[in-house]
């Protein structure tokens, strides 16, 4: 997909950034990313909170073979094609792949503050 374009598709949501990813590219929206295209596909950012209306609209979870063997299923899910047409009809899709994108920069950010440093051993020999 053309960066441009996907510049002004996101644009009315907040600061976009487009960035290159494994021969597609990620789109960032206030510096989170929140959805991404591969093989020309766009797919949003969602998470547990999120792929109820996801799942409604049949749009399918991105996966992919690790290892040849395995199939792995993303976070991300398709966008809905009506929706590339008509940015009313993005708006909604585009919003909870914003929250789910906030939740999980949130997480992480707390998983990080609350740990505390890793203890060095100390061996202390008796005199």
């Amino acid at each position: 997909m053309d960066p441009d374009w996907l510049h002004e598709l996101f644009s009315p949501y907040g600061r976009v950034g487009i960035r290159r990813l494994f021969g597609g590219q990620s789109v960032y929206l206030d510096g989170l990313i929140v959805a991404f295209v591969a093989d020309d596909v766009l797919y949003l950012k969602s998470d547990a909170e999120t792929a109820p209306a996801f799942d409604a609209a049949g749009l399918a979870a991105f996966s992919y073979l690790a290892k040849g063997e395995r199939r792995v299923l993303t976070s991300y899910r398709r966008a809905p094609e009506e929706a590339l047409e008509d940015p009313d009809a993005l708006r909604p899709w585009v919003m909870l792949a914003q929250s789910a994108a906030g939740r999980a920069a949130a997480k992480k950010a707390g998983g990080r503050r609350g740990k505390p440093a890793a203890k060095r051993s100390r061996s202390t020999l008796a005199p």
